[in-house]
């Protein structure tokens, strides 16, 4: 199956089924690794509209914002997932989002993305 087709076949997943957390973000992986970032982030987006609690979203969302070169935009994805990964219990991806959302650099200051409140406890 080449790319194109690949791209096609997840569009026409996410068609038929729009609240697939799984086409979606198999549509948006795809996108990325297309290197249609846009769209990626678009893809990403939308799945966060949609599925909020979808924890994986939020760290494929920064990174691609990343990549962007919007650190500011990637930060406020990473600090976001990690919220709702302590809300509904994911340690683990809490941990990554908030070393992930520590590990961004601001433009301007060459300074890291401030710790995430609490990351890794329980929530208050």
């Amino acid at each position: 199956m080449t790319p194109e087709q690949r791209l096609a076949a997840f569009r026409s997943h996410v068609a038929q089924r729009p609240d697939d957390p799984f086409a979606r973000y198999s549509l948006a992986m795809a996108l990325r690794s297309a290197g249609d970032r846009a769209g990626a982030v678009a893809e990403f987006r939308e799945l966060v509209r949609r599925l909020p609690d979808y924890v994986p979203t939020y760290l494929m969302l920064g990174q691609v914002l990343e990549e962007e070169g919007r650190a500011e935009e990637a930060l406020r994805a990473f600090q976001d997932g990690a919220v709702v990964a302590r809300r509904t219990g994911d340690g683990h991806a809490e941990r990554e989002l908030a070393g992930a959302a520590e590990a961004v650099v601001l433009p301007g200051t060459g300074e890291a993305g401030p710790p995430v409140p609490n990351a890794g406890g329980k929530a208050p």
